[in-house]
């Protein structure tokens, strides 16, 4: 990392693409990942309902003590890990049923993206840290940029095979009925 910062944090969606990133000096305190938040998400409208992260209680309560959970409330949760059973956080856990039809508790999504992000830019760390602070920034966005668009291209790659094993379900059925059918283009 360049020697002036002491870590680069990231907001990620659930699915792993970075919304944003900044460059912490010094610590990753909760008051300025409150700062963070705050500037990533500065209307209510723009707040997401759930906020995933590890250091969740200090950050709620720097923003009881500082007076901007108030705001933050009416939008947003804070949540270290989703628990089942528990209902405070319904969403975040649903029942996914395996091959054999039984019942099982699963995640609703990833609530480790930051990390397994963190885990990846950590193999560029030695190239970091001897950079500028401008090659730095740059290459910084380029690596969450390429990352971001592997996501992506992982997810439309999913989505697609998802939609090939419907069709072919469908065609199977139609089939099984005596229609015809053609498979889309």
């Amino acid at each position: 990392m360049a020697p002036r910062y002491y870590c680069v944090e990231t907001i990620c969606a659930p699915c792993g693409v970075v919304k944003a990133w900044a460059k912490f000096t010094k610590s990753e305190g909760p008051v300025q990942i409150l700062d963070f938040l705050n500037k990533v998400y500065p209307t209510e409208e723009s707040r997401p309902s759930y906020i995933c992260i590890d250091k969740a209680c200090v950050v709620l309560q720097a923003a009881l003590l500082n007076g901007v959970w108030e705001i933050w409330s009416h939008t947003s949760r804070l949540i270290c890990n989703p628990a089942p059973l528990n209902g405070s956080a319904p969403n975040l856990v649903v029942v996914e049923y395996d091959i054999n039809g039984r019942p099982h508790y699963k995640r609703a999504f990833n609530t480790q993206a930051c990390e397994q992000l963190n885990a990846w830019l950590g193999g560029y760390q030695s190239i970091l840290n001897r950079m500028t602070v401008a090659n730095f920034n740059w290459t910084i966005h380029a690596l969450l940029f390429i990352h971001t668009q592997k996501v992506i291209q992982h997810q439309l790659n999913r989505a697609f095979n998802n939609d090939n094993e419907e069709e072919e379900e469908e065609e199977e059925e139609q089939a099984d009925q005596g229609e015809i059918s053609f498979a889309r283009c």
